[in-house]
């Protein structure tokens, strides 16, 4: 079984470099690199040549600066049953294309997998991920979804029409593509699952004076999603109160950036579910 991994990559050349350098330190060797790159000139074309004689990297170029474009662009090209979605600043750990890998070997009606967000001293990122494996549904898509750790079978991918060009980085829905297209994926009637020990490194996000922007666009695309598919209000309200206590919280403890933080993912939650009904599909 192949796989395909499609990274959409804008402004980064050395993260870039230290993730293809991870892939060619891969037992599992039965894949390719399909890289759309966003960036406009010839800044990757060294960093491709490097490990072309590596493994297959397929190298396309996008004049159109959003993440879920370049992703589709890249789905269309892949050759793989499997099909993965690396951001261009995580990590692979050593046998982390294996135990995907595995998993579908394993379970021929697993359509998705998700793994786990680890920092590079080996702890979960900041953030709400989930602490155990388990199904991944309409309740706990958002709590365990996030590209870099997300397989799909290419056909259920392709058959949802791929990521919503219209929500994510590139766009006023600073993400939420990814959620998005996994609802899209389950609600065809495939079978998802998370694997909490299926860990990708990626940075932390640091809390500093412009964590507030940041959490406002982030949360917008949440709220964008969780309207579009009229996810139950038992599912949906905990993602607007938990956000006012963490400001509480916050301010109690005197951290002001944590306290911007929690304020901008409520104000971008409400902005993104109370803005004009969105469409139901790609």
């Amino acid at each position: 079984m192949k796989l395909s991994l499609v990274v959409a990559t804008l402004g980064r050349t050395l993260e870039l470099h230290d993730l293809l350098a991870g892939f060619a330190a891969q037992p599992f060797h039965d894949f390719d690199v399909v890289i759309v790159d966003q960036n406009g000139d010839s800044r990757l074309d060294g960093i491709v040549a490097e490990f072309e004689h590596r493994f297959p990297i397929l190298h396309l170029r996008s004049d159109v600066k959003n993440v879920s474009h370049a992703r589709n662009v890249g789905l269309a090209a892949a050759t793989g049953e499997i099909v993965g979605f690396p951001d261009d600043d995580c990590q692979f750990q050593r046998n982390t294309m294996m135990l995907a890998m595995r998993h579908f070997e394993q379970d021929p009606q697993l359509a998705l997998l998700a793994g786990n967000y680890i920092n590079p001293q080996g702890k979960r990122v900041n953030g709400r991920w989930t602490a155990r494996s388990c199904e991944v549904n309409d309740k706990t898509v958002w709590t365990t979804v996030q590209a870099s750790s997300l397989w799909v079978r290419t056909h259920a991918a392709r058959e949802v029409g791929g990521f919503d060009t219209a929500i994510g980085p590139g766009t006023p829905w600073g993400s939420g593509e990814e959620p998005d297209f996994v609802i899209r994926v389950l609600r065809r009637g495939y079978r998802g699952y998370y694997d909490v020990t299926l860990g990708v490194l990626h940075p932390d996000k640091s809390l500093n004076p412009v964590a507030g922007e940041r959490a406002f666009k982030y949360g917008a695309g949440m709220g964008r999603v969780l309207r579009k598919h009229g996810i139950a209000l038992r599912i949906t309200l905990p993602y607007f109160y938990r956000p006012i206590g963490g400001v509480l919280w916050s301010l109690l403890r005197v951290r002001m950036n944590f306290a911007s933080y929690y304020w901008g993912t409520f104000r971008g939650r409400v902005f993104g579910y109370m803005a004009t009904p969105a469409r139901s599909s790609p």
